[in-house]
Order: C-alpha cells, then structure tokens, then sequence
C-alpha cells in the first residue's frame, strides 16, 4: 500500500498537466495482464484494449467482479482480424475468445487467474477536483473507471493537502484545484488495482450525471476494510411474498413541491383513503423525519441531498416490506430526485409534482416560513435564497390553485387503480 505523502507527490508531479492520460509504456508492459471488457461479441469472445502485461494463448483468465474462469482459445488484433496471434501486451486492442462461455458484461476486467486485480465498492481515494462548482458530500457522481460507469458517493473529505507545502488540513468540501482524500461508496462492485501499483486499473473520473461533465479526477488509495466484512444475508420472506400477503402493488408515491404547495395535506388525505380501502401504508413527512432519523441536518444544499437520500434508503426498506409508501419531501434537486428513482426503481417510483406558484405558495404561509426567509432569518430557503427545480417528467401532475386536496387525492386513487397498484377491494 502506497503512502500518503507517496501519492500527493506523484499526483503533484501531473498536476499542472491534469487531465492526462494513462501512457501504455514499458513500466505498464511489466504490470499484471489487465483488459477492461469493452465489447462482449457472443458467447466466447470480448474485445478490449489491454491496458497493462501480457496474454498468452492458452492462459488461464479470470473475469472480474464475477470470479468466473476460462482459457484463451485464441487471440486476434482488432484492426487485423485475420492475424492469429500467440500473445498480446498492453497497448495493444484485441478478441479474446474463450473456450467455455462465461457471464461476461462490459465493464468487467479480465485478468490472469494467477495474478487478478482486487474487487470492492467502497474505497479511500484521492481527488482533485476540477469543476468550478464544489463537491457536494453525499451526491451522487458518476464514476467512469476502465470501460466500466457506476454511481458514486463521495464522503466528506477526511483532508485537504496545501499543494505548497503538502500540509494536510480540515475542510468540508473540495473546491476546484482542490486536492483531498475522500471515502466512496459504489452502487456496485468494480475491479481494480490501487493507482500507485497500477494507473491504468487505479485512476478515475467523476462525472456529473447532469451535464456529463467531468467535475474530478481520482486516484483509488486501497479498498476499505468493512466492504469485504459486509455480507448480503438471504431472506425467505422477500418482498413479493409480503406484498402478496397485503393484496397490494408495493409502490413509493414520491410527492414534490414547494414548502406550503400542500404536498403533506394531499399525501395525508391519499393515506386515509387508501387505508379505508384495506391498503398497507406507511407516510414519510419531510418535517416529521427531521425530528428523529435527520434531525441532525440542516438546509444546505449537502444537507438536503443528505436528508434525501437517508429517505431513499427508508423508502426502499419499505418497499421491500410491501408497503405503499408516501414520501412528502421539497426535495428542490432533480439530481437527488432521480437518485432516489434510481435507488428505488423506476417502475416502483411515483413522482406526484405539486405545482403550486411561488405567489400562492407564499399566500398560504400557514407556518411563517416564507416571511422569515424574506427577512433573511431563515438561510438556504427553497424559492427564496436556494432554487426549487421543477420535475420535468413527473408520472402525475397536481394543481392546487384549482384542486383541493380531497379532489387531488380522488384523482391519485384513479391512477393507482389503473395502473393496477391497487384494487377497489383493498387488501385481504
């Protein structure tokens, strides 16, 4: 394992030249035999570029994170087809076909069984970030390594090193140029090897999912401990038998919408429908929330990513329970909107936009919050000093200029009995 002061040094050597790429040379041709899966051609061939060592014809391989096993039947150039080779080396784009099928995706690494890379989803890395906007803690990136893309949670820095005198210091965040060593957390394996045993297989990009920008680049440090402890334990009563037992299509209604647009009024008056009906329910408030599992958070914007996706992780327990869950949160980002969808699954994710004008909104004001945030006594406010971005594509759209919350929720009951969530007859 590499040390700190190690890696600062040689990132700092690039660091006028950032970003860079991952030169093919004779210190990678020495390296562990290392071939991101770029394109899977049937059921025994891959191509990809080798990006580090040498393959044989007749090795045996290992595809990573899947651990399945298989031999080189044969190997071929990819720009010259008909010229069998007998090896290939880094540098160097080839089809690898196999002699037994194995479950190959892009994105997975093919190593040598004798000498594979490591497989984790939670890491210590080095960032330096490169957007002008400053990392948010807790929002999720896309993490683009190899020929593989997965989502990406960056932690809250554990430091900052001052590129003068690389001095470590606290901070909350990364700013641009900023160089700092982060915990993440991968929504799914990966194969890799640490940046300073290999660079190709060890370097990153962070990407903003929405503008495709690249916001940091990344250096993997080592995997964290507790992500080979943790194990995913089988349960017999899954969620389909529990939705089964309550009659019912387990579904998370996600209402969005300005403070004082009446999301928490119409989800109130959804539950009590559809529990008269015999449907299992469960309401998540935004204000109720806070005052237990996110009482510790405020309303910046890393908070209230934070306060979303700690809501998502619930909402999906809840799901898996079979429950119909109602989730009234302003919840203002798109991006944490469709973190949540992505968590929860698209077909089990509702979006019910209330659209409700800042005007009328305001109008309502039953709590006095709009009138604080005018006068400057409430920071980081929603429609006031911090933006509310509307749902473009909500599966329901409610208008409570001209609805009332018993119409709207009659209107929501509609839905879910045509898309077959519910039945009129409610639960056994």
């Amino acid at each position: 394992m590499a040390s700190k002061p190690d890696l600062v040094e040689q990132i700092l050597e690039e660091y006028d030249e950032l970003p860079i790429e991952s030169a093919i040379d004779d210190e990678m041709r020495a390296k562990p035999f290392r071939m991101p899966v770029q394109k899977v051609l049937g059921q025994h061939a891959i191509s990809g570029l080798v990006v580090s060592g040498d393959i044989q014809l007749n090795d045996t391989v290992k595809t990573l994170p899947s651990g399945m096993v298989s031999t080189v039947k044969s190997l071929q150039l990819l720009d010259d087809a008909e010229e069998a080779l007998m090896s290939a080396h880094a540098g160097q784009a080839v089809m690898i076909t196999l002699n037994n099928e194995m479950a190959v995706s892009v994105g997975d690494m093919l190593c040598t069984k004798t000498n594979p890379c490591e497989v984790s989803d939670q890491f210590r890395a080095t960032l330096v970030w490169m957007s002008e906007d400053e990392m948010l803690p807790g929002r999720a990136y896309l993490m683009k390594i190899g020929s593989s893309t997965v989502q990406a949670r960056v932690a809250s820095p554990r430091y900052v090193v001052d590129i003068d005198n690389q001095k470590t210091l606290a901070a909350n965040t990364l700013r641009q140029k900023a160089i700092g060593s982060c915990n993440l957390s991968l929504e799914q394996k990966i194969a890799f090897d640490p940046y300073m045993d290999n660079r190709s297989t060890g370097r990153f990009n962070l990407v903003d999912p929405q503008d495709n920008q690249i916001v940091a680049m990344g250096f993997l440090e080592y995997a964290l401990r507790r992500a080979g402890n943790i194990h995913w334990q089988a349960l017999d009563v899954d969620e389909a038998a529990r939705a089964d037992q309550k009659d019912q299509r387990p579904v998370v209604l996600w209402f969005t919408g300005l403070s004082g647009s009446g999301k928490s009024t119409i989800a109130n008056a959804l539950e009590k429908k559809l529990f008269a009906m015999g449907h299992h329910t469960m309401l998540l408030d935004g204000d109720n929330v806070r005052h237990g599992l996110n009482r510790d958070l405020g309303f910046t914007e890393a908070d209230r990513i934070e306060n979303v996706r700690r809501v998502s992780e619930v909402s999906q327990l809840m799901l898996e329970a079979g429950l119909i869950t109602l989730v009234s949160f302003i919840s203002p980002f798109r991006s944490e909107r469709a973190m949540a969808r992505e968590r929860i699954g698209d077909r089990q994710f509702i979006e019910i936009f209330v659209n409700t004008p800042l005007s009328v909104a305001e109008e309502r004001d039953e709590k006095g919050l709009y009138k604080k945030a005018r006068a400057g006594e409430i920071k980081n406010f929603t429609g006031i000093d911090s933006p509310y971005e509307a749902p473009e594509n909500p599966e329901m759209t409610i208008n409570t200029v001209h609805q009332s919350a018993e119409e709207a929720a009659d209107i929501i009951i509609d839905f879910l009995l045509m898309k077959e969530i519910i039945n009129k007859a409610g639960g056994q």
